[in-house]
């Protein structure tokens, strides 16, 4: 694995982590650093051009119904996000199906140093 695809993985790692922890504990400001400031960072360094898209226009377009829109669409695009590169986010792991239903492949990884 190159140094460059390495950093890729790892800033996955890191920022699907910081996600998924903001949107249990229903912190709505830092979802929206992370989405606008993060997301799109990441995505155009992995020359992920339409998610870096989608997640300015979460961000920036038209005002959400509701905190529950708002939230859904930030699943949806967590759930993108662990799908943009299954290279960077499901390498180490062996056997998918070993992982329990409904848990994300790359918080199934442990850290490693």
């Amino acid at each position: 694995m190159s140094a460059s695809s390495l950093r890729l993985q790892l800033g996955l790692e890191d920022l699907l982590g910081d996600l998924r922890h903001a949107r249990r504990s229903g912190d709505l400001g830092r979802l929206a650093l992370l989405l606008y400031c993060e997301v799109r960072r990441w995505a155009r360094m992995a020359g992920e051009h339409r998610l870096a898209e989608h997640s300015s226009a979460l961000f920036l377009h038209a005002p959400h119904t509701g905190r529950e829109e708002f939230l859904a669409q930030v699943d949806d695009l967590i759930a993108e996000l662990e799908n943009a590169h299954p290279g960077y986010a499901r390498s180490a792991l062996p056997d998918p199906a070993a992982r329990p239903v409904g848990e994300s492949p790359v918080a199934a990884q442990p850290a490693k140093h």
